[in-house]
């Protein structure tokens, strides 16, 4: 079946492309490591790419081709590379495109993984980074230097919610011939599609969203093209950042409800926005849906939809937001994002608190910030968790 031309919802229920021998409504679990040849001449051909054909996990999957052949359809993409891990994903990209002398460009408050690892791991590899404020569009290209070869920006980023211009970004970046990646898990393809706004790569954690149930771990690289898919496939296989093929068949299963799970997170979350911003120990929200939010004209721009993630300051700083975690009763007191069930978290106390104070600073990371990860529980059910949360502080 030709998939191009249908629905999204119809995509993800449809997509992939893989056909089962015994006529299965489902693509089975290839639980194997390695597939037999027909003869000899057969695994040469196989071998040689004269022939398509599976020859061992870690270089291909039936059931790990279904997931990423939807992955890439989703997103408008030339192919896609399951990984293990979102930061399988991260270094699979890095690795493709950055050595010894190149520089990278990225958001101040990009994910934190993926920022440590390019400034503690990668300079002994001679690899040199910058972080800017990217929802300022001319800080990007302040940054740029004769060596930079990778933008690498995440939006919405976490757990700012800063949002910035892809397309804007994208034009300043291919005028000095850098390569634009963009990580996409705060959104997932329902809402954003970088690579039609002029990004050359994007990336998932596939843990939040794509997944949506919190029970597996797994990353994605979607390329533009097939040259950048190529090297992408390579860094992949050769380090072995492979999926398994049941992680892949939970992951391919989470996104078929992926539309209706995000359009009833965003309708709880457009409620709770509002509750909050009207709250009166509430000094700010930031979500892609308020007018408030400073980049809410393009939020409208380059989103389908304002998502499912906010953050939101506490008044009383650090000390009120540890009041609100631990009075929370609904709402699950955890990092991660993108599943079911409402997730929240304190930056300050938690994830970004081996921080110093000017990190946080730069990074726009206050004491009293709490991220709010929106599920599909009944919102009023979350307001009145988050209404007796904040009768404590």
């Amino acid at each position: 079946m030709d998939t191009k031309n249908i629905g999204f919802n119809s995509k993800l229920i449809h997509s992939g492309g893989v056909e089962d021998a015994l006529g299965s409504a489902v693509t089975p679990i290839y639980q194997t490591s390695t597939f037999s040849f027909k003869s000899a001449d057969h695994g040469a051909r196989c071998f040689s790419g004269e022939e398509d054909g599976y020859i061992y996990t870690r270089l291909g999957n039936p059931t790990i081709d279904d997931l990423e052949n939807t992955l890439a359809e989703l997103e408008n993409g030339y192919g896609a590379v399951a990984t293990s891990s979102g930061m399988a994903a991260v270094n699979t990209v890095y690795m493709a495109l950055l050595g010894s002398g190149d520089h990278m460009i990225s958001h101040n408050s990009v994910y934190g993984p993926s920022r440590s690892i390019m400034e503690k791991l990668y300079p002994k590899f001679g690899v040199e980074s910058t972080y800017v404020d990217c929802t300022h569009i001319e800080n990007i290209e302040k940054a740029i230097r004769p060596n930079t070869k990778l933008l690498y920006l995440e939006t919405p980023a976490n757990p700012t919610i800063g949002i910035t211009d892809i397309a804007a970004a994208s034009t300043i970046a291919h005028k000095h011939n850098i390569l634009v990646c963009v990580d996409n898990t705060f959104c997932s393809p329902y809402i954003q599609k970088p690579l039609d706004l002029g990004a050359d790569i994007v990336l998932h954690s596939m843990t939040k969203f794509i997944n949506g149930h919190a029970d597996i771990v797994a990353g994605a690289v979607i390329s533009k093209t097939k040259e950048i898919h190529a090297q992408m496939s390579y860094v992949m296989k050769n380090m072995g950042f492979n999926m398994d093929p049941h992680q892949a068949w939970l992951t391919r299963r989470g996104l078929k409800t992926l539309a209706i799970r995000i359009d009833k997170a965003q309708a709880n979350a457009r409620k709770i926005a509002a509750f909050l911003e009207a709250h009166p120990k509430i000094e700010w929200v930031r979500y892609p849906g308020l007018k408030s939010h400073p980049q809410y004209a393009l939020a409208l721009k380059q989103m389908s939809g304002p998502g499912a993630m906010m953050s939101f300051e506490v008044k009383g700083g650090l000390e009120a937001g540890k009041k609100v975690m631990d009075n929370v009763q609904l709402a699950l007191l955890a990092v991660s994002l993108g599943g079911i069930e409402t997730l929240i978290q304190h930056p300050a106390s938690m994830t970004h608190s081996k921080l110093s104070k000017e990190e946080k600073d730069e990074a726009g990371i206050s004491d009293g910030l709490v991220r709010l990860s929106v599920g599909i529980e009944d919102a009023e059910d979350i307001i009145a968790d988050l209404e007796h949360a904040l009768s404590f502080v």
